[in-house]
């Protein structure tokens, strides 16, 4: 049951990150046209096109992906009790935790662009077309804290902080929602 447990998390995390990423690469108005992007859409317009026809845009917001990735995070609790063999629990508590569990997937995708950033910055030098689309992403995350911490000795401390405080954050969620920020 464990495997299976893992399995199914992975598959809906992974696929609540791209659908977050979807609706942060509109929000950023990213180059559509890039391979990364367009890989984006396409691994998630099979379900979200026809949900669209539904669910209007709330301005710059991607509502349609928004709501997907909040059913798909509510229902995996459940889901993950029923494959563990403790039974279907609906409550209203999973709305919550399907709200926390977004909003805790939302930091997880935010630090792992800018880990993935910081790492190609080495490798490709800003030349690769996903360069390009994860420096649309990041920077505006990225430049408030270089106007106020330049970099020092050509190295930019910018990445450095943005993931710090988003480690603040993720202790914050542990502070306040306790072991069940740890289980979601």
């Amino acid at each position: 049951m464990l495997t299976l447990t893992f399995l199914v998390k992975t598959l809906i995390d992974l696929y609540v990150m791209v659908l977050l990423l979807r609706i942060w690469m509109q929000w950023a108005r990213t180059d559509f046209y890039n391979p990364f992007s367009q890989f984006v859409v396409r691994i998630t317009q099979p379900v979200v096109g026809p949900l669209r026809r539904v669910v209007p845009s709330l301005g710059p917001v991607d509502s349609a992906s928004l709501l997907l990735a909040f059913l798909l995070m509510t229902i995996k609790y459940p889901l993950l009790l029923l494959i563990q063999g403790g039974g279907l629990s609906l409550s209203p508590y999973n709305l919550l935790f399907g709200l926390i569990s977004v909003i805790k997937s939302a930091g997880y995708l935010v630090f792992w662009m800018i880990i993935i950033r910081s790492i190609m910055s080495w490798v490709s030098r800003g030349n690769g077309p996903m360069d390009y689309v994860l420096m649309q992403l990041t920077e505006p995350l990225m430049a408030p804290v270089r106007r106020v911490i330049p970099a020092m000795g050509g190295i930019d401390f910018s990445a450095m902080v943005v993931v710090l405080v988003l480690y603040l954050l993720n202790y914050l969620g542990m502070d306040l929602f306790g072991q069940l920020w740890m289980l979601l």
